[in-house]
């Protein structure tokens, strides 16, 4: 899916790590929650509070998940976070990604 219909745009946005990260929240209609953002080359670590749906659109990382190795992601590539979990990313290039929370 390419684009979003009939959503509201939290004007304030996530800034994480200095700004290197950066996110904007989406509410849909039937309560799904989405966050579209770029993060931009380094080392971050990220914790879930619920289940999460990864979706890279492009740029050039590495990641690791929860009892994984660290692997390299060819964009465009899904992974799926689970809830009270972390996981780490190291970006090579800016990366544009959008985010599904899962609610349990």
């Amino acid at each position: 899916m390419s684009k979003f219909e009939n959503v509201t745009a939290v004007k304030k946005a996530n800034i994480y790590y200095d700004g290197k990260v950066t996110s904007r929240t989406l509410e849909f209609a039937d309560g799904t929650i989405k966050s579209l953002g770029i993060m931009l080359p380094g080392e971050y670590t990220f914790g879930t509070n619920e289940a999460e749906i990864m979706e890279i659109m492009s740029g050039e990382l590495d990641i690791k998940l929860p009892g994984e190795e660290w692997k390299t992601l060819k964009t465009p590539e899904t992974f799926n976070v689970p809830a009270n979990a972390s996981f780490d990313l190291k970006i090579k290039t800016p990366t544009d990604y959008c985010c599904s929370y899962i609610k349990g």
